[in-house]
């Protein structure tokens, strides 16, 4: 008795330490903000009232756990909800840890399941007023729509010259998976002007805020532009190649020779029957019992193929087919020759861009809330374990504690899935094959047509047969661009002035736009003719 009392006390103590252990995991100064949904948001979390945003969020559980988290629950709306933090979140000082949930349990066709982290908002501000128009300081997470696909980071910075906030969007961001599983994104800004995005736990992305070529518009603006007052000279040439001056039209070119004559050597087929029409009223067609004359004018039975044409060479009157005439020659033009007044295709001069400035660091706004701010044409998409952290290893073991559960038991739950299916839908085989073809749509070198590779198969996914044919799309991609990387092929542009997206535009690229152009009205139905029946 006294040995089982031994134990119960050591196992007492045991989780004891585990909870105290745990409560300071969280309770430490790492954690800025933590939230589960594992009670209703109701009071923390304030819906916006804003014109327009009349989707209704629900705390609900995930599809087959009995964890809660934050539902859109109708399609086709906008969506808007937000929560104010007790203190200002500095970005300046240390690491900083963004990180939250997502599940696309109805998948995405077009929408997005980002997070805005708001910064201080002008005086008079209210929580119900939050809105697309609402200033944030960072943008992060899963977007989709179109050609777009991209875990986006969007970053507002201030213009300590011109004053301007700039949106500047990370390049070649990673894709957003392509199933209906829990996925948890996580942004890593380190003191270092490294940015890290994970997906899964699994680094994706890695960045630097001061290059310009992780950033575009850079933030560090380029030290030089084109003087927009520099003209081109009157007489300034930027023709390579000109008709031959000297050049004469020979003459037996004769411009006025048809490119096709009749082929005086046809025969017309023997059997053909001339005075057969190709098209005959269609002899099982009926009258229409409701048909009216008088409404409806004569009734006239549909045209169908004359059969007599198809068993022989052919029906109608007989005309001698067209051939090439050997006679043509075409306009006239003079042969090109290099132009001896070539200078070269003309750019304005370079002057010293008066916007231009230096940075150590980014000069980040601070995060004063944190929302959701959305337009989705999905309902189930479900945000959860939303967290700001300053530490890692805070971001680390809630994956493991909280997301990598859930994820296993639905990848589990797919499997199966899978194997009862079989053949009748998409295979293991070829699910295997679209995991390696989103793998390769990662492939830096392919950044550029990273959009085009991920349409095709997301085309492939809703059309299993075409499968091999998306391959072969695929493969010739890759081609053409190594042969490209390989034996060049760049033509000389004009360089531009990237042009700043101003802080009151949307967001580019993003699905709140698209949504709105997919979302058309009905076109108005058609009356049928009687006729056409």
């Amino acid at each position: 008795m006294r040995e089982a009392e031994r134990v119960s006390l050591g196992l007492a103590i045991v989780l004891l330490l585990a909870f105290i252990s745990f409560n300071q995991l969280f309770a430490e100064d790492d954690t800025i903000l933590y939230e589960s949904f594992d009670k209703s948001f109701d009071g923390r979390w304030i819906v916006s009232e804003k014109e327009g945003y009349n989707g209704e969020w629900k705390h609900e559980k995930s599809e087959g756990h009995d964890d809660y988290g934050l539902l859109v629950s109708e399609p086709a709306r906008k969506y808007a909800i937000v929560k104010e933090l007790d203190e200002l979140v500095s970005l300046k000082d240390g690491t900083i840890v963004l990180q939250f949930e997502t599940r696309l349990q109805k998948g995405l066709e077009c929408g997005g399941a980002y997070l805005k982290y708001l910064r201080p908002q002008e005086a008079g501000w209210v929580p119900k007023g939050f809105d697309n128009e609402s200033p944030y300081s960072i943008m992060f997470g899963p977007d989709k729509c179109g050609t777009t696909n991209k875990v986006h980071f969007i970053l507002k910075h201030k213009n300590p010259k011109s004053g301007e906030y700039v949106e500047h969007h990370l390049k070649f961001p990673p894709s957003v998976p392509h199933d209906k599983l829990t996925h948890v994104y996580t942004a890593i800004l380190k003191p270092d002007n490294e940015l890290q995005i994970l997906v899964d736990g699994e680094e994706k992305k890695k960045a630097n805020f001061l290059s310009s070529e992780d950033f575009e518009p850079p933030l560090i603006p380029a030290k030089t532009i084109p003087d927009p007052d520099d003209v081109k000279p009157e007489d300034w040439d930027e023709r390579a190649k000109i008709p031959d001056p000297e050049a004469v039209k020979p003459d037996d070119w004769d411009e006025d020779a048809p490119m096709e004559i009749e082929d005086e050597d046809a025969v017309k087929p023997e059997g053909w029957l001339d005075d057969e029409p190709e098209e005959i009223d269609d002899p099982e067609a009926t009258k229409p019992e409701d048909w009216d004359e008088e409404e409806d004018g004569e009734w006239e039975a549909p045209k169908t193929d004359n059969p007599k044409c198809q068993e022989g060479p052919g029906c109608g009157e007989w005309k001698r087919p067209m051939k090439r005439n050997p006679a043509y020659k075409g306009k006239w033009h003079a042969p090109l020759i290099d132009n001896p007044n070539y200078k070269g295709i003309w750019k304005p001069q370079e002057i010293p861009n008066p916007d231009y400035f230096e940075l150590d660091q980014p000069e980040f706004e601070p995060i004063a809330a944190v929302g959701i701010e959305i337009w989705t044409m999905q309902d189930g998409i479900l945000f959860d374990n939303i967290l700001i952290a300053q530490d890692e290893k805070v971001a680390s073991s809630i994956r493991d504690t909280t997301w990598k559960p859930k994820f296993d038991v639905e990848k589990e739950k797919e499997k199966a899935t899978e194997a009862a299916v079989g053949t009748g839908a998409l295979g293991g085989f070829q699910k295997k094959v679209f995991e390696i073809l989103y793998q390769v749509a990662e492939i830096s070198f392919l950044s550029e047509h990273k959009d085009k590779i991920t349409e095709l198969i997301e085309k492939a996914e809703k059309q299993p047969l075409i499968t091999i044919g998306v391959l072969v799309s695929i493969v010739v991609v890759i081609l053409t661009v190594f042969l490209k990387l390989i034996f060049g092929g760049k033509k000389a542009t004009v360089e531009k002035k990237p042009e700043p997206v101003a802080e009151t535009s949307n967001t580019e690229g993003s699905s709140e736009e698209k949504a709105e152009e997919n979302e058309e009205p009905a076109p108005a139905r058609k009356r049928q003719s009687r006729r056409e029946t």
